[in-house]
């Protein structure tokens, strides 16, 4: 089928978070002693996905970083910033498109999570002039340690708003995996 047109995203995460080794001092009487207790966990974290893709005429990047906060060791927040370059040599069409996003997420298991995500998107439409379109994305996904710093994870989303304006086909779900690397 000529007209289907077969996008691979393979956005990789990256996500770090500071845990810096707490250094307490305690001062006796006679003597200084320094206690190092276990790191202790940030609330916050930081990464994103860089995707890419090419195939036939066709050439996808897209950036996104993030920045989230746990509130609880289960729920967690936060907002992504977002940035896309579409190329089509075959139409000598080319498209950057901009946008931000807060998003919330609650671990059901270690590996299972719920995610919702507000998404709102600039796009160059072929034909047309820039648009605003709005997302509203939920689904989940599943997240395995591999090694201590180490995860594969795979999420889908799907946007339950389902803008006219909306470059994307009804109900197409959004599809991420990748490997997170912490730090």
């Amino acid at each position: 089928m000529k007209k289907l047109l077969l996008l691979l995203i393979i956005p990789i995460g990256f996500s770090f978070a500071a845990n810096p080794l707490e250094t307490l001092t305690k001062e006796t009487d006679d003597s200084v002693k320094t206690l190092q207790t276990r790191p202790s966990p940030s609330r916050w974290y930081y990464g994103g996905n860089i995707g890419i893709n090419f195939w036939n005429d066709y050439f996808y990047l897209g950036i996104y970083p993030l920045v989230g906060y746990k509130v609880t060791p289960k729920f967690s927040v936060g907002g992504k910033l977002g940035y896309t370059y579409y190329s089509f040599n075959n139409t000598d069409f080319s498209s950057h498109n901009y946008g931000a996003s807060i998003f919330s997420r609650y671990r059901v298991t270690p590996q299972f999570y719920v995610h919702g995500e507000f998404v709102y998107f600039s796009y160059d439409i072929i034909g047309s002039e820039r648009v605003w379109v709005p997302f509203i994305l939920l689904g989940g996904g599943y997240a395995q340690l591999v090694s201590p710093n180490v995860w594969v994870f795979v999420e889908v989303l799907f946007d339950v708003l389902q803008d006219p304006n909306s470059p994307y086909q009804d109900w197409d779900p959004f599809v991420s995996f990748g490997v997170g690397v912490g730090f």
